[in-house]
């Protein structure tokens, strides 16, 4: 089964929603990562169809949400916003949340802003939007391809600002080819930390998209995606205490297991490790956790697990 939703929302934008599975199966949101990527496949490949109703949103200026790449009204508090009128509009009462990377981040919000609608949290390769952890993915960039990154690193440090204000504004203002050129070596960069191989080539029609996704993230990036202050781990000692599970890669380069453990620490919840795993969903570890997890969310509503440190 698959439904297609159109939801319009505030300020001109429109949320692409589909929905596959069993209609009478276990309610589940699976919010996708970036910010700005869009949902996919891969992230609904690990649900048995025959249990879950699996509803897939694409975030605003994400996938196949319009405005495509649109930073207007656009923020942390209109997502919020978005899931609130989403759960509203499909009648679900509540829902297992499952996000991983940025989308594990949006979960924990969601479970905060709305903690009445969650049964559950399953995360995977958390990433908690501190600032640290933004400014290493940029620095590790201009270490490995520094003459790419060095103009943007050197505006950063003339302005005494973060390294992602002339980012953000290369994607918000810069002329079309400027866009590219950046779009090409951001993406490279975060597929070789992903999946720790170059990235594949890249196919030219998939160049608007990727500008649109970098335009949507660097936003999210240059505001420190809301999450400032309060930090992300201050605010999740309040979260419900609901099943949770974190799934996270041992190798996982873009959001580190550090991270991993300190989430586990606050919420006093279970870290499956996923052995030899880096941010790579499709990682057979990764999967095989993943897939364990849901399985057994399906049959008790609530999460087993075997940790060991990495």
């Amino acid at each position: 089964m698959t439904i297609t939703h159109r939801l319009p929302l505030d300020g001109g934008h429109a949320m692409h929603v589909e929905e596959h599975g069993n209609p009478a199966g276990l309610p589940v949101v699976v919010l996708h990562g970036g910010p700005g990527s869009g949902s996919s496949p891969v992230l609904r490949q690990n649900f048995d169809p025959a249990h879950y109703r699996i509803i897939c949103p694409d975030q605003r200026g994400s996938g196949q949400s319009t405005p495509m790449g649109s930073i207007e009204n656009n923020t942390l508090a209109d997502l919020l916003a978005d899931l609130r009128h989403l759960r509203t509009h499909l009648q679900i009462d509540r829902w297992l949340v499952v996000g991983g990377s940025w989308g594990a981040t949006l979960a924990l919000m969601h479970a905060l802003d709305a903690p009445g609608a969650v049964a559950g949290l399953l995360l995977r390769n958390v990433f908690l939007a501190r600032q640290s952890d933004i400014l290493d993915l940029f620095i590790g960039a201009e270490r490995h391809d520094g003459p790419a990154w060095h103009a943007l690193w050197e505006e950063a440090r003339r302005r005494q600002c973060p390294v992602t204000v002339p980012i953000a504004e290369v994607f918000a203002h810069g002329t079309w080819a400027q866009q590219v050129e950046l779009t090409r070596r951001w993406f490279e960069w975060e597929q070789r930390l992903a999946t720790g191989r170059a990235a594949p080539p890249l196919d030219e029609a998939m160049l608007p998209r990727l500008v649109a996704r970098y335009r949507v993230q660097s936003h999210y990036l240059r505001h420190v995606c809301w999450l400032d202050a309060p930090s992300l781990l201050q605010r999740c000692a309040a979260l419900p205490r609901v099943p949770t599970l974190i799934v996270h890669g041992t190798q996982d380069a873009l959001c580190p297991p550090e991270g991993a453990r300190a989430l586990a620490q606050v919420l006093g919840a279970p870290l499956q490790w996923a052995q030899g795993a880096g941010h790579d969903p499709t990682h057979p570890a990764i999967a095989a956790a993943m897939q364990q997890a849901l399985r057994d969310y399906a049959a008790t509503q609530a999460f087993g697990f075997s940790a060991a440190a990495p």
